[in-house]
């Protein structure tokens, strides 16, 4: 990591609550102390080195940061896209004190599962941003399938095994109406993980690698194999080519074809079968008196 993105961090308690705490104590010149010390130090199981291993494309490994403790990955990165990261920055957590899911909701991050965010800076209309979580999903769902499992995608964030959640996307923006400063995309995936790793009411309807898989997952070749995957379809996002990424998705959704109940910001709620995703990756609903409803965002539950 460059001493000045490390400087940047701790000048700014962006570290965690606990650790700004020690900061008045830190200067420049402990700067390599300060990075042990505040949790930046050696990580015990993902390195960027075991990652480029098996990195097919250089562009991603243009900044890979691996931690092995922070409070939010999505929040430091939302941090460092504001102070000029370079597009395709990776930041990697070994553990996340203080995650977040979407909508606010809880998330747990324990020492055993991949945690990281993206920065990206792409190039295109702000109308095409709610497409970047759906390619996430298709580069997630490809490289837990590639592990032999049947990942399969619900809309709009998560990537199921057999109806139970196994990794979750979470997208944050800053963008004008006329073009997108930046993105970043927040992954978990729960890789090396027991259920019991996690609290009584995270587990219901989770499940992780450890319980799908007969051996231990490789947790930076499994970082590298979503990194290949997602810059495929990040050129795909970035071309033009939605079809393309709708296709991949539509093929590996568990979302279609399934009647749901959909509560939407303000308590609206929408019941109905699912018929597909539209050009800008809102959901199509057929209500029970045959309209469609177009969905941009909502909570989604499977009614059986």
């Amino acid at each position: 990591m460059k001493k000045e993105m490390i400087k940047l961090l701790l000048s700014h308690n962006v570290i965690s609550e606990e650790e700004a705490e020690r900061l008045d104590l830190i200067n420049d010149e402990s700067i390599e102390e300060s990075i042990k010390e505040l949790g930046f130090g050696k990580t015990e199981h993902i390195t960027k080195e075991k990652i480029c291993e098996n990195l097919e494309t250089e562009e991603r490994a243009n900044e890979i940061l691996c931690f092995r403790k922070v409070f939010s990955t999505n929040s430091i990165a939302k941090f460092l896209a504001n102070h000029s990261a370079e597009e395709g920055t990776v930041l990697i957590s070994e553990i996340q004190t203080n995650a977040r899911g979407r909508l606010g909701k809880k998330w747990e991050a324990p020492d055993g599962g991949i945690w990281m965010s993206l920065i990206l800076r792409p190039n295109v209309p702000p109308a095409r941003i709610g497409l970047i979580t759906l390619a996430t999903g298709v580069a997630i769902a490809k490289s837990i399938r590639s592990l032999g499992v049947d990942a399969k995608i619900k809309w709009p964030n998560d990537v199921l095994i057999h109806g139970n959640k196994i990794s979750g996307v979470l997208t944050e923006v800053n963008a004008t109406f006329n073009e997108i400063d930046w993105i970043v995309v927040g992954i978990g995936i729960d890789s090396n993980l027991k259920l019991e790793d996690f609290s009584e009411d995270i587990r219901i309807g989770t499940t992780t690698l450890t319980e799908e898989l007969p051996t231990k997952t490789d947790e930076n070749e499994l970082i590298a194999i979503f990194l290949n995957e997602f810059e495929k379809v990040y050129q795909l996002y970035k071309n033009g080519e939605i079809e393309t990424i709708l296709k991949d998705w539509r093929d590996l959704s568990d979302t279609i074809g399934k009647y749901v109940n959909i509560t939407q910001t303000g308590g609206k709620i929408t019941q109905g079968y699912v018929v597909g995703i539209n050009n800008v990756g809102s959901l199509i609903i057929e209500r029970q008196d045959g309209t469609l409803e177009k969905i941009i965002s909502g909570e989604l539950r499977t009614v059986e």
